[in-house]
């Protein structure tokens, strides 16, 4: 609807991070927050710091310039850049992998003594996964935008200090799909979006 309308501003009051396997879609029901996301399927990467995600989408358009204007002529798309980044407060068998780009822990001795051993990878390895994003605007509105396929490609310092929780920052990017395919979907449960 055109105009001015607050009921259309949205604030991400809470929300998630999710994981899966690569071609993974977002859940289309809005059943139970709790279980809209196949636990099967989609692992929930848990606390993130309260700076929340930060969503980036940037294009790059090149100019064509001619010899017989001082304007561009026309624009090229030539790049685009779709990211998300945030931090994870949990450390665990989820979220080290997913930040350092390796393989899972693995148990020291028998496993019973509760130690376990992780081995960062010498060079960087393909870790490409789909990665969901939900947030809820009261109890009315939830949003949904899923990456089908993507990879971290940029990590944070860990900072080990004695006054804040250490975190896992990250940068996810998406990744093209091939043909027709999208980079992304968005999936609303907003009645803003209803045309007359």
């Amino acid at each position: 609807m055109a105009g001015n309308n607050s009921n259309e501003i949205r604030i991400a009051g809470t929300g998630r991070i999710l994981v899966a396997a690569v071609g993974a879609i977002a859940p289309t029901t809005f059943t139970d927050p709790a279980t809209d996301w196949d636990s099967k399927v989609w692992t929930d990467l848990g606390y993130t710091s309260t700076d929340g995600v930060t969503f980036s989408k940037k294009d790059k358009i090149d100019p064509v310039e001619t010899w017989q204007a001082v304007s561009p002529a026309r624009f090229v798309y030539s790049d685009r850049d779709l990211t998300l980044k945030f931090a994870m407060m949990q450390f665990n068998a989820d979220t080290l992998p997913f930040f350092m780009g390796g393989d899972l822990p693995k148990p020291v001795g028998d496993g019973s003594g509760g130690v376990f051993s992780y081995e960062v990878p010498d060079g960087p390895q393909f870790d490409e996964r789909a990665l969901g994003l939900e947030f809820h605007d009261g109890t009315d509105i939830t949003y949904r935008f899923v990456i089908p396929r993507g990879q971290v490609t940029a990590s944070d310092d860990i900072k080990l200090v004695r006054k804040s929780a250490a975190s896992l920052g990250v940068t996810f990017t998406a990744l093209s799909s091939g043909d027709a395919q999208p980079l992304a979907t968005f999936v609303m449960k907003d009645p803003s979006y209803a045309t007359a």
